[in-house]
């Protein structure tokens, strides 16, 4: 059994950017996308600060913060082996519903991949007064460049 990190949210976020659980390099450094082929933090710091991208976790974390984002996983936890999204066995979805309470700023979510959301709708369905937007994978096995997963991220920031 494998089992998500807490959420990184506060009393200002609007955004809450959801994976579906983390990958073995995150769940090893136990840091939320800590895959060197990923592209979430060089999109954020793209949209948001500017490259290079930190190597303190603290700080990369700052960065959304300061953007009124909260990041998260779908999945408190699941048996999976490997990092893909498909192997997941056996998983608990994390407590949304105490989450929104807590944090009523909340109004936009963000997917990040087809999974996230998919495992997301599928016990929560459609949250009134929140908007979902799903956006393509930041996780290298998504092998579309970066720079159309950046025109398309930057979307859910306009």
């Amino acid at each position: 059994m494998i089992y998500s990190f807490p959420p990184f949210v506060n009393a200002e976020t609007e955004t809450l950017i959801l994976g579906t659980m983390p990958g073995i390099a995150s769940l090893e450094k136990q840091e939320y996308y800590a895959h060197p082929r990923n592209h979430f933090w060089k999109i954020i710091y793209t949209l948001f600060d500017k490259l290079p991208v930190s190597v303190v976790f603290e700080e990369k974390i700052k960065v959304l913060q300061n953007n009124k984002i909260g990041i998260w996983d779908v999945l408190e936890n699941c048996e999976r082996e490997g990092s893909l999204d498909i192997h997941i066995k056996n998983h608990k979805p994390n407590d949304f519903e105490n989450l929104f309470k807590e944090y009523p700023n909340i109004k936009k979510i963000i997917f990040n991949g087809k999974e996230s959301h998919r495992y997301f709708i599928k016990n929560f369905g459609q949250i009134k007064g929140i908007t979902y937007h799903v956006m393509p994978s930041t996780s290298p096995a998504n092998t579309m460049s970066f720079e159309n997963k950046l025109k398309i991220w930057s979307t859910c920031f306009e």
